[in-house]
């Protein structure tokens, strides 16, 4: 009878841990036009290098010359290792250029195809290459 109480308290808490994954993760293809390239060029204000997938926040300025905060979602940080990145890759301050896709809401978000700076390009080893 505990066995099988722990073994129901386990699978309770094995199912709130996978269920809080699966949630966090999406599809390229629920958030993100593939049929929508774009690329945007700007200074990084902010860098989250996290699993599930970094976000680079950019500074760019629009067709008035106002600045316009954009995300970019990169791949895991795993995957960008492989890529070539590395942690102190881009730094607040940096000039990027990144190759990408718009999201479906129309909101300031990229998904990262790739990023140029300094005259180098990496790749990002996102879901939408």
């Amino acid at each position: 009878m505990a066995v099988r109480f722990l073994g129901s308290v386990l699978l309770v808490v094995f199912a709130g841990i996978a269920g809080d994954r699966l949630q966090a993760h999406h599809s390229f293809a629920a958030q993100y036009d593939r049929s929508k390239p774009h690329t945007i060029t700007g200074s990084v204000t902010r860098i989250e290098w996290l699993n599930p997938h970094i976000y680079l926040y950019l500074a760019v300025k629009d067709d008035a010359g106002t600045d316009r905060q954009w995300a970019v979602e990169g791949g895991a940080p795993n995957g960008l290792y492989r890529q070539g990145w590395r942690s102190d890759t881009v730094k607040v301050g940096d000039v990027v250029t990144v190759d990408g896709w718009l999201a479906r809401d129309g909101t300031n978000l990229l998904n990262m195809g790739s990023a140029t700076m300094g005259g180098r390009k990496l790749f990002s080893g996102a879901a939408g290459q």
